[in-house]
Formats: structure tokens, C-alpha cells, sequence
């Protein structure tokens, strides 16, 4: 080959990557294109408003109201208050409830200071300090999950185990960052695999509607408030059971995903004003209009449905007043 054909036959091969570069960029801006105007862009449709936000430090004890919360992977957070980061454990480490102990709905657990306070009918507030790095970390069992927890003292033991006034030792422990969490899909497999959670039932987060409990009350003898059903966002202005089909929102900078209904137990027969278990109602009116669809039997079995589990998909800051916007795609 001479060197007029060397150059001719060069030039031609440069032609043709040049040509085959340029073909290949041109159909990846069309796919990115493409993609940018075929994508659904989302939309937010207001569905209600935050009217309540409610943590429940101790699992099973009194809420707190709060008009502003942190809403963090574990959960809502205001100050060193955590929503269901202390529980109630017997001396071999394994959970109390209200099921168990209805009296415990009557027991609330506040900060201040840099102390626990304990406070519950005809009982002395007991203080303690918040930080114990000294107490033991023990083992615990939450529907039989194992977690841990930093045992908070001998005194909270005896208060905890005078005010319920029986013969077994109660004691108090709380949940720490660093301690191993549990996994919901262990208990329920809609939940993603890489949720984790500290003491709550399930989920981190629990959504219910005013005009939810309205309804039911409006089929009872005696109404019942929301505090019976242990939520962390309540919403006003929607019509009842709206927030079953709400699977993604938007609240102020939280972005929520629910994941499943709330199933409900026997706590829910239990008087929040009083720690009185009646094993009746409302329970009984729930199961004769709320038991879930035949198709989900293998997901509540005979439990009704009220109320809804959410995971958190953005963190970011909840207050009272704000508007519950639904992301439609």
C-alpha cells in the first residue's frame, strides 16, 4: 500500500468512528430527552391538615402533644422525647404492654433538665438522669424480636413495680442509637428490609383521620377520642378513612410512604382516661364494619383495620397547621 492509500484508507476509518461517536451520542440525549418529557411529573393534591402530633416516649404510656417534631427514621423526636424509645421490660428482659398492664396508659414520661421524670396517679414524680452510660445494656424481647436496651436504674424499677402493684419486678429501659434495632419485616414482610425501629409495634410512623374516630364513635355508646388509638399525625379536614388510600405524602419537609393498614388488638379496649380494659369496645364495632378485604387475610388475618403505618422517605420537620399534600404521579 502506498502512502496515498494509507492516507485515504485513515481519513475513511476516522470518518466512520466520528460518524458511529456522534450516531451513539445523539440517541443518548434522545433517551434523556425522551425520559424528561415521557416521566409523569409528580403533583401534589391537598388532602388535609395536621391537627395533632403526638409522641409516645414510653411504649404503652401516656402521649405527649407536641406543636412541632423532628420526623426522623425512628420516628417523631421533640427534645430527648422519642416516640416509643423507653419500655417497660420483666426481669428477664421480655415487653409489657398496656395489654398486659392496662394501668400503663396512665404513666407519662417526660425530660427536663437533663432528668427523666415518671409521673402517674397517687405516685411521687421520680427523676433521673437521662444519660446512665454506667447501667448495663440488656438484652430484650419485643414480640419476640431481640433488642436492646440501657437499663435505667433501680429506682425506676421500684417505682415502675409499686405503681403496677404486683408481685413481679418491672423495669425500665431505654433505647440508645447505637444499640442493635429491630427489623418490621421480620413481623411484617410489607415492610422494606432495610427499615429499622426501636420499641414501637411495627412502624415508625402511625397516620390517623379525625373523621376516622368520628365515625366509629358516631356507632358507639360512648365516643372515644384518638388518644385510644395511639397515633403520631393526626389529620383534620378529610372525610373519614381518606387516609387509607393516601400511599405517598408530602407534609411540610417530610415526605411519608405508607406501607399497610394498622391492624388493631385488644389496647385498643382500654380507656386512656381511666387504664380500665373493658375487652369489648370499640374493638367488637371495628371487626363488624373493618376487617380488611378476603384477599388480605394472610396479611391481618380476623384484625380490623384503622389507621395507617408509614415509613419516613425524607426527614425533615412536622408541625401542627400544616398541609397534607398527596404526590400523584
Amino acid at each position: 500500500m502506498d502512502l496515498k492509500e494509507l492516507v485515504v484508507n485513515t481519513l475513511a476509518q476516522q470518518k466512520t468512528t466520528a460518524l458511529l461517536i456522534g450516531g451513539a451520542g445523539v440517541a443518548f440525549l434522545g433517551l434523556g430527552l425522551g425520559y424528561k418529557y415521557l416521566r409523569k411529573p409528580e403533583k401534589l393534591i391537598r388532602v388535609g391538615v395536621v391537627s395533632q402530633l403526638l409522641i409516645h416516649p414510653l411504649k404503652s404510656g401516656k402521649a405527649t402533644s407536641v406543636a412541632l417534631a423532628e420526623c426522623q427514621k425512628f420516628g417523631l423526636k421533640f427534645g430527648e422525647l422519642q416516640d416509643r424509645h423507653w419500655l417497660v421490660v420483666t426481669d428477664e428482659g421480655r415487653m409489657v404492654t398496656g395489654r398486659q398492664q392496662p394501668r400503663l396508659v396512665l404513666v407519662s414520661l417526660t425530660c427536663e433538665g437533663g432528668h427523666v421524670c415518671l409521673n402517674g396517679p397517687n405516685m411521687e414524680e421520680l427523676r433521673f438522669p437521662f444519660k446512665q452510660t454506667n447501667n448495663p445494656v440488656t438484652n430484650c424481647r419485643v414480640f419476640g424480636d431481640d433488642i436492646q436496651g440501657r437499663d435505667c436504674g433501680d429506682d425506676a424499677s421500684c417505682w415502675l413495680t409499686n405503681y403496677l402493684g404486683t408481685e413481679q419486678i418491672f423495669r425500665l429501659v431505654h433505647y440508645e442509637p447505637q444499640m442493635k434495632a429491630r427489623l418490621p419485616v421480620t413481623i411484617e414482610p410489607l415492610f422494606p428490609r432495610s427499615e429499622q425501629v426501636a420499641y414501637p409495634d411495627v412502624g415508625p410512623v402511625m397516620l390517623l383521620s379525625e373523621s376516622s374516630v368520628k365515625d366509629l364513635s358516631s356507632k358507639l355508646e360512648k365516643d372515644v377520642t384518638v388518644e385510644r388509638f395511639r397515633p403520631n399525625i393526626v389529620i383534620s379536614d378529610c372525610k373519614a378513612f381518606e387516609e387509607d388510600s393516601w400511599e405517598e405524602l408530602q407534609i411540610g419537609s417530610v415526605r411519608l410512604q405508607r406501607v399497610m393498614s394498622c391492624g388493631r388488638c385488644i389496647f385498643t379496649t382500654v380507656d386512656p382516661e381511666t387504664g380500665i380494659i373493658s375487652r369489648k369496645e370499640p374493638l367488637e364495632t371495628l371487626k363488624s364494619y373493618r376487617l380488611c378485604d378476603p384477599s388480605e387475610k394472610h396479611i391481618y388475618k380476623a384484625d380490623p383495620l384503622f389507621g395507617q403505618l408509614h415509613i419516613v422517605k425524607k426527614m425533615g420537620i412536622l408541625q401542627v397547621g400544616d398541609v397534607v399534600y398527596q404526590i400523584s404521579r
